[in-house]
C-alpha cells in the first residue's frame, strides 16, 4: 500500500457505490479517473473524489501518478438514519437512509511483486 484515502459517512447506499467499484477495480489510477468522469452516477462522483485524494497523498510521498494503480477499493456500510413515513390506518413505515465508508488504496507494480515473492 503506497497511499490510501477514505471518505466516511457519505450519504449514498454502499450497493450503489459497489456498482461503480466493479468497473474501476484493479485498473490504473489515471484511467480510473477518466472512466469515472464519463459515468453519470453519484457513486462515480464520490469515488472520483476519494481517488483524487489518494493520488494526492501518493504524490506527497514522492510517487508518480502514472505508475499508481488501484489495489483495494471498498464501500462498507456506515450508520443508517432511521426515519418513518405515515401509511394507511395510522401506521408508520420505516425508511432507512443508508451511509457508506469508501476506502481507496493505491499501489505500484513493484510493491505487488514484492508481496507475491514474500508469500
Amino acid at each position: 500500500m503506497v497511499s490510501k484515502a477514505e471518505a466516511k459517512y457519505v450519504r449514498i447506499s454502499p450497493f450503489k457505490v459497489r456498482m461503480v467499484i466493479r468497473i474501476v477495480k484493479g485498473s490504473n489510477a489515471k484511467r480510473a479517473i477518466s472512466v469515472l468522469e464519463l459515468l453519470n452516477q453519484k457513486g462515480a462522483y464520490l469515488l472520483k473524489k476519494v481517488l483524487h485524494s489518494a493520488i494526492s497523498n501518493a504524490k506527497h510521498k514522492g510517487y508518480e501518478e502514472d505508475k499508481l494503480f488501484i489495489s483495494k477499493v471498498v464501500a462498507n456500510p456506515g450508520p443508517m438514519l432511521k426515519r418513518f413515513r405515515a401509511t394507511t390506518f395510522g401506521r408508520a413505515a420505516n425508511i432507512h437512509k443508508r451511509t457508506s465508508h469508501i476506502l481507496v488504496e493505491l499501489d505500484t507494480p513493484e510493491k505487488i511483486i514484492e508481496k507475491v515473492k514474500i508469500k
